[in-house]
Order: C-alpha cells, then sequence, then structure tokens
C-alpha cells in the first residue's frame, strides 16, 4: 500500500524525487491552509520533499533548490557563501511587470531564505490557476509554499546533523602581470595615436626584471587579498514527537561561514574577515485542547551576524579596477600604496586589513497560531478556523570602520637606476568609528477567519470553505504601507472517486490601487479525472494509473507603475507659478506627468492541461502544457502620446505578453536483490511573447520590441574587425566614434549606408531567465552504502561579455585580463577575438552587440553525494542511538558551458561563485 500511495505522490507533483520511504509520507497538498489528497487534485503542482533539500548542505533552502521541482527555474548570483540568493522564477518570465513568485512558509508570505532545509517537510510549487486562485492579488507569477515539519503522536525522536564545507571560489579572474599590463597600455597609446608611451624603456625593463618592486610593482592583487579556501560548518538539532494530545517539533541550526580574506588578523583585538553567522530556533507545536478543538503554533526566531572589511569596501571591484602596475602594498617605509592616477582609497589589501570593519545585526520573529474547531455538533463535516501571524524583522549596523594613511614615491630615474625624489601622501590615520544604527526593519501582521464543511458517500464527496484574510505589511521607507483583504470561497467535489471539479472565487482589495478600483473578482474552474479507474482499465495492466486534468482562469494583480500613478504628478519648475506674488524667483511647480485615468489591475488568464501516468509499476510521468494571456498591465504611454502636450503622458493599462510552455517530469525507482536504483528528470520550455506595450513608433522594422520575448537583447550585428584604413574606407560610415584599423565592423541592418543606433536588432535570448530549464538525477544504495548525483542545466540564454577589465578592458585606467591580451586584434593577428587595445572611451567597440554576446546555457553537477547507513545491528549495541549516516558531498563541482573565463551564472558581476566539498554526519536518537 505503502509503495502505491508513493508512485500516485511522485507520479501528481512530477518533481524529482528521492527516496521512497520519504516520499510515501507525504499524502496531501496544501493550498491557501486546505489540505487536499493528491490523488484528487485538479491543480498543477510539484513537490520537493525535505528530504531531497538536504543533500545539498546549503545555508537555507532556497540554495538547495537548484534542479528540484518541475517547472521552476532557480539561477544562482554571484557573492560569498554567507551572501548569495538564487533568483527565482515559475513558468520563467510572464510579464512586463514583475515576474517574482509568491514565497510563503507555513501558507504566509514571509522571507524563505530566513528557513533552513532541516526544518523543511516539503516545497510545494503552485503554478496554473487552480493553485494559486485563493492568494488573490499575489498568486498570478506562481507560489511557493514552505511545508515545515511537525511532531508526531506517541513518538520521540532526536536528530544531530553535522556539515563541515571546505569552500574554493571558482575561475577567479586572471589579470595581467605588470610588464603585460604595461604592454598592453603603451600599444592602446599608439593605437589611439598618442605618440608618447606611457611607461618608457627603462620602465619596462624594470617591470619584466622585477628589478624595483618599491618603485615598479608587479602586484597579484587577487592573490595579495584573498586565501584559497574557506570553511562553513552547519549544525542541526532537532526534538520531534509528542503524546496522545500534543505534539512538537523543534530545532536549533547554527550555520558559520568564514571569507576568503588572506589577512584578516593582520589587528590585535578584531577581525576584518568578510564571515557570517546564523542562528534559528523553530518550535512546531500542535495541541489537541478537546476532542474538538485543535490548536497548531509556529515560532521562528533568528539571529544573525555580518562582519566585513571597511565601512563599503568592495575589495573585488578595487580588484578588477587596479593594474599590478599601480603601486605597491606599501612603500619601503610602510606606508599603504596609493597615489594621484589610483586612489589609496581602493588599495584592496589596505582596505581589507587597514579600514577595521562593520558589522552587521538581523534580528526576526515569526510567529503564528492557528484555531480549528470541530462544528459536527452543529452539523455534520462542519468546521471553523481562526489564524493570526505576526513577523518582526530588524537590521542593525555598527560602524567601526577607520581610514589610513596613504601615498607613494616619486622617482626619477638617474644613471639608468630609479631614485625616489618626493613622496606623495594622502589620507588621515583615524580611530575607528563607533556609530551604529537601525538600518532596516518591517513589520507584518495576517489575520483569517474561515468557514467549512465536508461530506462524503459512496458516490459523492464534497468540501467546500469560505475564508476571510487581512494583511498587513510595513517596511521601513516612504509609501511601504500596504493592506489587504481576501475574500475566497472553494468547492471540491468528486463523483464516484474518479471525476473531479474545483471552483475557486477570490474577491480581493488592495491599498495599492487607485480609489474605486481597489477591489477585483476573480474565478477558476478545474477538472480532473482518474482514467485508470475507470472499468475499461482493468485489463490494461502497463498502467498502475493514469489522470487528466484541466484548469482556466483569471487572476488579478495588483502590480503599480508607481506610487499614487492616478494623480498628476507635479515637480520643480518655472511654468506655473504657484505663489501669492506669480513670480517665478520665489518658486513655482510644474505638472511632470498626467494622471492615470483606466485605472483597472494587471490580470492573467491562465490555462493548463496535464496528464499524470504510473506505467509499468515505477515509471512516473508527469507532461503539461500551458498558455497564459497577461493583459491590462500598466506601461509608460509615450510612444502613443506626442511630446508636443508639453509633459510626460500618462501611464496607462494597455500591456500585453502571452506566455506558453511545456513541463516534461519523470522518475524511476527499481528494487533488484539488494539494491535499489533510482534515475529521473525534469524539463520545462517557457516562452513568452510582448503582443501590445505602447512602444514608440521606430524608424525602422528591426528596432521594434514588440512582438519579441521579455527582456529580448537588442544590439548590432558584427561582421567582422577593421583590417586596415581601405577596409574601413570602402565600408559604411560607422558613427558611434572614430575607427580604426582592429575596431568593431558592424553590419548595415536597415540599409541607410551608414551605421548608428538604428541598425540594432534583436540578437540571442534573454539574459534574465532561460527559455529551458532541465534537470537529471540517479542514484543507487546497497547495504547502506549509496550515492546520489544531480545535474541541472539551462538553454537558449545568453550572455552580453561586458565586465570591466576582463571583455573592457583599459579604459579609464582600469587593468586588462591575460584572456583578452592574448586575444586582442594587432596588424598580425586580424582575424583576433577581440578588438584593438584603446585606453580611451570607444563607443563603437563597447556596444551591445553579437562580438560579446555569448551562449549562456550550461549544465551543472549541482550535487553528488556518497554516503555509509551503518547497519541496524550496530545500532542496537549503542542502545542509544537509531541510525547513524556519514557522508562526503560536492556542491557545484563541475560545469560544463560556452564561457570558460567566467561562470555563466555570475559572468557579469565580480565575486566568483564557490564550489564545495563537504563532510557529513547524521545520527538518530
Amino acid at each position: 500500500m505503502k509503495k502505491k500511495i508513493w508512485i500516485i505522490t511522485l507520479l501528481t507533483f512530477g518533481g524529482v524525487c528521492g527516496h521512497a520511504q520519504e516520499a510515501d509520507k507525504v499524502k496531501t497538498v496544501n493550498i491557501a491552509g486546505i489540505d487536499q489528497d493528491v490523488k484528487e487534485s485538479t491543480a498543477s503542482i510539484s513537490l520537493i520533499s525535505g528530504e531531497d533539500l538536504t543533500k545539498r548542505s546549503a545555508k537555507n533552502v532556497t540554495n538547495s533548490l537548484f534542479g528540484y521541482g518541475l517547472g521552476l527555474t532557480t539561477l544562482q548570483n554571484s557573492g560569498s557563501y554567507s551572501s548569495q540568493e538564487p533568483t527565482l522564477y515559475i513558468r520563467g518570465l510572464q510579464t512586463l511587470s514583475s515576474s517574482t513568485p509568491l514565497m510563503l512558509v507555513d501558507g504566509i508570505e514571509r522571507d524563505i531564505t530566513l528557513v533552513t532545509s532541516e526544518e523543511v517537510e516539503s516545497v510545494q510549487i503552485l503554478k496554473d490557476a487552480a493553485a494559486v486562485a485563493l492568494y488573490g492579488y499575489k498568486g498570478a507569477n506562481g507560489v511557493i509554499n514552505i511545508i515545515t515539519k511537525r511532531g508526531k503522536y506517541n513518538t520521540k525522536e532526536i536528530k544531530f546533523t553535522f556539515d563541515h564545507l571546505i569552500n574554493w571560489e571558482v575561475r577567479r579572474p586572471e589579470f595581467a602581470d605588470a610588464y603585460t599590463y604595461a604592454s598592453a597600455i603603451n600599444e592602446a597609446y599608439a593605437n589611439d595615436g598618442i605618440r608618447k608611451p606611457r611607461y618608457h624603456e627603462y620602465e619596462m625593463n624594470a617591470f619584466k626584471t622585477g628589478a624595483y618592486p618599491q618603485y615598479y610593482p608587479n602586484v597579484n592583487w587577487v592573490d595579495e587579498v584573498f586565501k584559497d579556501a574557506a570553511a562553513t560548518n552547519i549544525a542541526n538539532m532537532s526534538l520531534r514527537g509528542g503524546g496522545s494530545k500534543f505534539r512538537y517539533f523543534a530545532m536549533f541550526n547554527w550555520v558559520t561561514d568564514n571569507g576568503f580574506i588572506a589577512n584578516a588578523k593582520a589587528n590585535d583585538g578584531y577581525s576584518t574577515q568578510n564571515k557570517s553567522s546564523k542562528a534559528n530556533l523553530r518550535t512546531n507545536l500542535d495541541i489537541d485542547l478537546t476532542p474538538s478543538t485543535k490548536m497548531t503554533l509556529n515560532l521562528l526566531g533568528t539571529l544573525a551576524e555580518t562582519n566585513k572589511p571597511g565601512d563599503s569596501a568592495d575589495l573585488w571591484s578595487m580588484i578588477y579596477s587596479l593594474p599590478a602596475t599601480a603601486f605597491p602594498v606599501k612603500t619601503e617605509n610602510g606606508l599603504w600604496g596609493g597615489n594621484t592616477t589610483w586612489d589609496g582609497t581602493k588599495n584592496p589589501v589596505a582596505q581589507s586589513q587597514a579600514a577595521a570593519y562593520t558589522k552587521g545585526h538581523n534580528r526576526s520573529l515569526y510567529a503564528d497560531m492557528t484555531l480549528k474547531q470541530d462544528l459536527s455538533s452543529i452539523l455534520p463535516g462542519l468546521g471553523a478556523g481562526f489564524m493570526l501571524a505576526y513577523d518582526n524583522w530588524a537590521s542593525y549596523v555598527e560602524n567601526h570602520s577607520k581610514t589610513y594613511r596613504y601615498g607613494s614615491d616619486n622617482v626619477q630615474w638617474k644613471s639608468g637606476k630609479p631614485v625616489a625624489v618626493s613622496q606623495y601622501t594622502a589620507g588621515t590615520e583615524s580611530e575607528m568609528n563607533t556609530g551604529s544604527e537601525l538600518s532596516a526593519w518591517k513589520r507584518n501582521f495576517n489575520m483569517a477567519l474561515a468557514v467549512d464543511y465536508k461530506f462524503e458517500n459512496e458516490i459523492h464527496s464534497v468540501y467546500t470553505q469560505l475564508k476571510w484574510n487581512h494583511e498587513y505589511r510595513n517596511i521601513n521607507g516612504v509609501n511601504n504601507t500596504w493592506f489587504r483583504e481576501n475574500f475566497t470561497s472553494y468547492t471540491h467535489y468528486g463523483f464516484k472517486g474518479r471525476y473531479y471539479a474545483d471552483l475557486s472565487m477570490a474577491v480581493s482589495s488592495s491599498n495599492k490601487l487607485a480609489p474605486g478600483h481597489k477591489w477585483a473578482f476573480s474565478p477558476t474552474l478545474s477538472l480532473a479525472w482518474a482514467i485508470s479507474k475507470e472499468k475499461f482499465m482493468k485489463g490494461v495492466h502497463f498502467i498502475d494509473f493514469l489522470k487528466l486534468r484541466a484548469s482556466a482562469g483569471m487572476i488579478n494583480i495588483d502590480n503599480i507603475p508607481e506610487e499614487a500613478y492616478w494623480q498628476e504628478i507635479y515637480t520643480g519648475g518655472s511654468l506655473y507659478n504657484f505663489n501669492s506674488s506669480y513670480a517665478s524667483s520665489l518658486g513655482s511647480w510644474k505638472l511632470s506627468k498626467l494622471a492615470a485615468e483606466n485605472s483597472t489591475h494587471e490580470k492573467a488568464y491562465k490555462y493548463n492541461a496535464g496528464i499524470d501516468a504510473v506505467l509499468f509499476g515505477g515509471l512516473n510521468l508527469t507532461l503539461e502544457g500551458y498558455y497564459q494571456r497577461r493583459s491590462d498591465i500598466w506601461v509608460a504611454t509615450k510612444g502613443k502620446y506626442s511630446s508636443v502636450i508639453g509633459f510626460d503622458a500618462p501611464y496607462e493599462n494597455g500591456g500585453i505578453v502571452d506566455s506558453w510552455g511545456l513541463e516534461v517530469g519523470a522518475n524511476y525507482v527499481k528494487t533488484v536483490g539488494n539494491v535499489t536504483f533510482n534515475i529521473g528528470g525534469n524539463f520545462t520550455l517557457a516562452k513568452n511573447k510582448i503582443v501590445e506595450q505602447y512602444e514608440a513608433p521606430q524608424l525602422y522594422d528591426n528596432l521594434v520590441t514588440t512582438g519579441g520575448s521579455l527582456n529580448q537583447l537588442m544590439g548590432l550585428e558584427v561582421i567582422g574587425l577593421f583590417k586596415d584604413q581601405k577596409d574601413i574606407d570602402e565600408s559604411p560610415k560607422q558613427t558611434f566614434s572614430t575607427v580604426k584599423p582592429g575596431d568593431i565592423k558592424y553590419r548595415d541592418v536597415n540599409g541607410d549606408k551608414k551605421i548608428d543606433a538604428n541598425d540594432k536588432t534583436a540578437i540571442g535570448y534573454s539574459t534574465a531567465a532561460p527559455e529551458i530549464y532541465y534537470s537529471f538525477n540517479f542514484g543507487a544504495e546497497w547495504k547502506g552504502l549509496g550515492f546520489n548525483a544531480l545535474f541541472q542545466g539551462t538553454g537558449h540564454y545568453s550572455a552580453m561579455l561586458n565586465t570591466q577589465s576582463l571583455y573592457w578592458p583599459l579604459i579609464n585606467n582600469t587593468t586588462i585580463s591575460q584572456h583578452y591580451y592574448e586575444n586582442r586584434w594587432t596588424p598580425e593577428t586580424l582575424d583576433a577575438k577581440y578588438p584593438r587595445l584603446t585606453s580611451q572611451s570607444n563607443n563603437n567597440n563597447f556596444q551591445n552587440n553579437t562580438l560579446w554576446l555569448a551562449d549562456r546555457s550550461f549544465l551543472k553537477l549541482r550535487n553528488v553525494e556518497i554516503y555509509y547507513k551503518l547497519p541496524e545491528t550496530w545500532m542496537k549495541r549503542t542502545k542509544i542511538m537509531n541510525n547513524a549516516k556519514i557522508y562526503v558531498r560536492g556542491n557545484d563541482l563541475l560545469c560544463f558551458d560556452h564561457i570558460k573565463i567566467a561562470d555563466p551564472e555570475s559572468y557579469g558581476v565580480k565575486n566568483p561563485l564557490t564550489r564545495s566539498v563537504v563532510a557529513g554526519l547524521t545520527i538518530g536518537f
């Protein structure tokens, strides 16, 4: 029986799933607080088990989601282990406004990055209208609902886990050494027509030989600032159990992360390490107050502390700017390096050691209580519920940074040797700051009342609920207090255990919207047919389960273009003198933007169809197809109205975006003798098209973005590099800047015999989100010894390689990467990959174009694990432990991609991504 329930569970959700003994425990989904048997679900929902999420040894649940959840796109962002958070989309980009999904913890909108994987029972990805309708204005982009663990009746469990991670940064940039940089800048000067090189022959020889490092340094800033590896520790202790009327789950989680700064303890009494620590304490209680009254109480408290060097020092940005020749780390007399060309406040070694530190503190409390009352004494099947929730989060900053003195020696060459003739000094040596402040805070309040009714016999089953929800959200800043009201009705009907219909209706209000337009009605209808339960399927033995489902609905959204968009906006000016003397010198105002008059709501018309099947006793398949039209999207109307009116045109609900896609999920588990193996995968295709956006009239068709996809890259088509002056003379005139041999040569897209901004056209795909997202997993276990591996990849995904110094070098005295230098154009390398070197701003070369366009698709080994579960006979001998598991894991160990020089997920930013090797232990008592 357990095996069959597990199969149905996997089938319904179509996710990458783990072990059968874990998945078969999940029998229900939860939509807006309503539990529903997965076999009867008509909605498109993907489930991720909490057990799978613990395989990555991540600091929180969001960093464990890569590759899991059919229809969920999880993209890694740059930053240290303690700071990087992924970007999440459900079914890709959907609208001209925000496509960010709604994030919930136990059904309440909260910051899911504060939740650790060990406290998660499951993650539910809600995708279609049937799944999101009851969330009112907030659910149109999909919903991610984190379900936390709960206690168990009449049991007692204690679990301890400890993970030790060794992290290292991958694809750190390799910048040119001093001699190479000096050669490059001299070559750039020559290319720019500057007759005098920056570095003369003696200086070039000094860089090459390294004879005078105090005057002509060769500093590898990466090696000077950062060490090669850093460590992270993650510890969890959980208690789970209960009695006959009381259940509990309690967990303490502690994460410490040390960064990569090499000499963070150069000062007595404090560290300048980029590090963090966080502690979570969760308590989930379920209490049977009476046989008919049940109470649920959830509490989560978090304390987090971060430490970084200086005040706002961005060490990697400094490294991307400074050439190896800029200045020595320190002068001969111990002064930190710096000069008038390269500011000493941008000395990354000094900033990592001499600028002291800044410490941040984050504190949060999540609390919610639910009472459920069985009213069967009044009417069999009748019930009621009440929910109250309050969240408080605050961030405090202690600024203990300081300033330092820096300088450099001014040198003259005498008799073939450099001699210091004076010294430049700047900056001041200050005491450490002592200031502190409350930098940010937010408070949320939720309250809900519900009445439900349930009836079931051999033919009919009915569940219906009426619910009212009030939400208050307050964030520091202006215009950041929001109220929402939601009245919902939900009815689920089943006929003969194989035909199901759901009707969801929501009436919602939001104070973000214009007066008279705050309310909206959102209806959804969904159907399911369990074909495998029909009599004509009895003889089809290879089909264990087969279900068809479909949904259609309209969801309203309270996205707005700006605050008070329904009012005229006035700014300072001289057109209308509203003072008593009508004198402009005394101040006046002008009309900046007209008021929006058609204040309706952005709408999502969602259609979904799905097939779920279990074949041959273990092959689980899910196939989804969807279409969505987003209409009445708020857009600027500069393209609709003439600028002759003298002020900005109003916003209007004129945007339309279509999106559609396909999702396929498969999983197979088989036991042969003592070996259990599993293999599975997910594939998502998410496409979109801008139907209308009130785009300004364009001179040429190639400039039109309406009809293209969201975030479509626009740029110039490169046809090569100019070989010589003759090539330039015989080509259409390029107007961005004066071109020379070695500059980029563009195609005349519009045929007007010149190259300018009117030749831009659609190139590549979006840089924000891929159209294709897929993953596959496999694993096996034999007598407690096992392994698991998860690969995740993307396709139809583009990058614009415009990173400072790495691809666009030398401008504004920045450095150059070794990669660019080796692939630059010269008269001897006419077919080079990159254009000529230049020290000047070059508008011709540094445009969005197909030379800098790169295929951003990739395939990564996200997680791999080798483990051993100690035999039960060993555990019995201890008389204490029930189970134990030791393991070694790897996170993001392999990446197959087209960019190579930088990570495809963080190519445009400067903090390299990390890889990790993990040693861990789990013990159960």
